[in-house]
């Protein structure tokens, strides 16, 4: 997983008069924890967010005093609070097009025993919103709430070939300056997979996002000014083979069509 800083605003917010800083700053330390790193030091917050110790000093004492932070005196860390859970909750309760994809979403997950993901872009990174599970195939350890890098893998891949030329290479350069050293192979698998979803509607990363994992992806647009979303099947390459990633990759696309057919005949 990438330690690197993927900070989501774009970088002229910060210009306007209206931006603040300190509250900028307080999110960016809440964005350092991860779904695989329950506890961090100062030093580790520091190096993630790119932010000076005294600052994120600053910023965790107002955390942990607000609720969103929780200290362990013993060992000097912290990990995210039941504040941080409240947020989520109350925007996932709000959630509609998560409720209403989850049972188009469970059944491909129980026809292809595999685990069907739902996802929307924040920042450089995608946010998982819904996740279903089927059978009793190995599937990803993640859940509602998982951050997954924008350029490494599917569902973010997907959502980025979906999107208006402008805003995707808008996009493009801020990955470029998040991650310079990175972004040569990050845009070569963005080229594939471009031509990939002209040709088939959909996006496949194959060991590309972690060795051992492969995904299948699409975008679900909406419209009527929501986000744009992504769907995508992801799991053991062992059991992921291209022509798998195909075959599921042409069922997502009906998935996503389903989906949207709903929301608007529901009027959500």
């Amino acid at each position: 997983m990438s330690r690197r800083r993927l900070a989501p605003q774009a970088p002229e917010a910060a210009q306007d008069r209206r931006f603040v800083t300190a509250l900028a700053r307080g999110l960016e330390v809440l964005r350092c924890f991860g779904t695989r790193e329950r506890w961090l030091s100062h030093q580790e917050i520091a190096r993630r967010s790119g932010l000076p110790q005294a600052t994120v000093s600053r910023m965790t004492f107002t955390l942990t005093q607000l609720g969103y932070l929780r200290h362990r005196a013993e060992t000097g860390q912290y990990a995210l609070a039941g504040g941080v859970l409240a947020l989520g909750f109350s925007m996932l309760t709000n959630f509609d097009l998560g409720r209403v994809a989850r049972p188009v979403m469970q059944a491909l997950a129980d026809r292809f025993e595999v685990a069907v993901s739902m996802g929307l872009r924040h920042g450089l990174q995608m946010v998982y919103v819904a996740h279903c599970r089927g059978g009793n195939r190995l599937t990803l350890g993640l859940d509602v709430g998982a951050r997954l890098p924008l350029a490494d893998t599917a569902m973010g891949r997907s959502l980025l070939c979906s999107l208006p030329q402008a805003e995707r290479e808008g996009l493009c350069e801020r990955l470029a300056q998040a991650d310079a050293e990175g972004w040569p192979r990050q845009r070569e698998g963005l080229a594939r997979a471009l031509r990939q979803y002209a040709a088939q509607g959909f996006v496949t990363s194959e060991r590309e996002w972690e060795p051992q994992i492969s995904a299948v992806g699409v975008p679900v647009l909406v419209g009527d000014g929501r986000p744009p979303l992504a769907l995508t099947i992801g799991g053991p390459s062992s059991y992921l083979t291209r022509s798998t990633l195909e075959a599921m990759g042409a069922a997502l696309a009906v998935a996503a069509a389903e989906i949207r057919a709903l929301i608007h005949g529901g009027d959500w």
